[in-house]
């Protein structure tokens, strides 16, 4: 059962999306009823109960504004958001990217949301959709009660793809006399490993991965099983050709294995995963071998012979909606003013995107009880741009979709050079931004 708030707001999941809605509902002077059933009841992905844990890799992407995440943390910043801030303060060193330390910053969200005056946090699983004003950010781990209640609400079936997370070693298990420290092309300094690989290393790798055993999938997840491209486990990517790997998560340019002066055949980067530099996840190897498979053939990795596991990758199936045939650009459901979605649910997928629906549906949510008008933000901004794209209606299939500066209107006069076009695209998404915030009196 949900209980009942009043005229304030009941906010379901406590991930990234739901945590980041209850703080702006809150923020803005309303009650809020936070559901969060971790610990009392697990998903088959995350290991702990504190509020927004990231199940999959430790990084929220480049911080640049020419790149399309760098360009959406820099608006959830503008906008206020509470987890960018709690990732800015728990970074990593991770080159041109923002990779936090998980656990502090999951613990730095938890102990926000928690002393929040206006914020009651309800360890239980909510079963049913709310009656009165709900937020429900329930995450793509869904359980099956509220996912059954969904589907009656929104008529149709649920969609699926498949995530996966990759494996995470101990530092101090990787031999360092074949790795090396560094960055492509040099940006970063010593944030990753990077254990290279001969062509004839990488062979025997890609041999062994094909042949390698992996967790089968039930009868009716079979049927409905479809990977996220984003996130293909790395099996999958070498099914699609001997050079895939070679040409994808391990593509070796910018980097010199420093024993030969030369750039390696194919290279396996590893990215620190906490704050201490113990532990450091292999940059995209997501998987579903069996876990003795894991072992097994990511020891034939080059200075990973004798690694140390400290989290084996694992495969989960990932529920989403099919969002434009009954959500609004506020994040509404057309059925019903006082329901909104936000988070992965929504089919914004990433971490980023997670915590920008998050926050529209939270601010949304706020300004409703208060009687205030609605946001639908710039079409322009790329968080604008994102949530139009889950909202719009369209001919074909529906699939989730990470920020990308495809999604933003053409420029009237676009720069030659990509980087350059980037970079006018970004600035013309924080100059609408700002002018935006400016006519809410912000």
């Amino acid at each position: 059962m949900v209980q009942k708030t009043g005229r304030g707001l009941v906010v379901v999941g406590g991930g990234l999306a739901g945590s980041e809605a209850a703080w702006q509902a809150a923020e803005r002077g309303i009650q809020v009823l936070l559901y969060e059933m971790r610990p009392e009841k697990m998903t088959p992905a995350h290991t702990g109960g504190r509020l927004a844990e990231l199940v999959c890799s430790n990084s929220l992407g480049a911080r640049e504004i020419d790149r399309a995440l760098g360009l959406l943390k820099e608006e959830l910043r503008r906008l206020g958001s509470l987890l960018i801030a709690c990732a800015d303060e728990t970074a990593l060193p991770a080159g041109a990217a923002l990779a936090v330390d998980r656990e502090a910053f999951a613990e730095r969200v938890s102990e926000r949301i928690r002393s929040h005056p206006r914020i009651t946090l309800q360890t239980a699983e909510a079963t049913e959709i709310p009656d009165g004003p709900a937020v429900i950010a329930s995450g793509p781990l869904t359980s099956p009660a509220l996912a059954e209640a969904l589907a009656r609400l929104t008529g149709r079936e649920h969609l699926y793809f498949y995530d996966a997370m990759a494996p995470i070693v101990a530092a101090d298990s990787v031999d360092m006399t074949v790795a090396f420290y560094g960055s492509r092309y040099g940006r970063g300094g010593e944030d990753y490993i990077n254990c290279p690989m001969t062509r004839e290393e990488y062979e025997r790798f890609v041999e062994a991965l094909l042949a390698a055993e992996t967790i089968p999938l039930r009868d009716f997840e079979r049927e409905e099983a479809r990977f996220f491209e984003a996130c293909l486990p790395i099996e999958e990517i070498a099914r699609r050709g001997r050079e895939a790997l070679a040409f994808g998560p391990m593509r070796p340019v910018g980097l010199v294995d420093p024993r030969t002066g030369k750039r390696p055949y194919a290279v396996v980067q590893l990215r620190r995963d906490d704050l201490a530099g113990r532990l450091y996840n292999l940059v995209g190897f997501q998987t579903n071998l069996r876990w003795k498979e894991q072992e097994r053939v990511f020891r034939l990795i080059p200075g990973l012979e004798r690694a140390e596991f400290v989290r084996y990758g694992q495969m989960h199936r990932n529920t989403y909606l099919h969002s434009p045939s009954f959500l609004r650009p506020t994040l509404q459901c057309v059925s019903r003013d006082d329901l909104f979605f936000a988070g992965q649910l929504t089919g914004s997928e990433g971490y980023v995107g997670s915590i920008g629906t998050g926050l529209l549906a939270g601010v949304n949510a706020a300004r409703l009880l208060r009687g205030e008008e609605l946001w639908v933000l710039p079409p322009t901004t790329m968080l604008g741009a994102l949530v139009r794209y889950i909202t719009t209606p369209r001919s074909g299939e529906f699939q989730p979709m990470k920020a990308n500066f495809g999604l933003l209107p053409e420029l009237p006069n676009p720069p030659r050079g990509k980087p350059e076009r980037n970079r006018a695209y970004a600035e013309r998404a924080l100059r609408d931004l700002d002018e935006f915030l400016k006519e809410q009196g912000l």
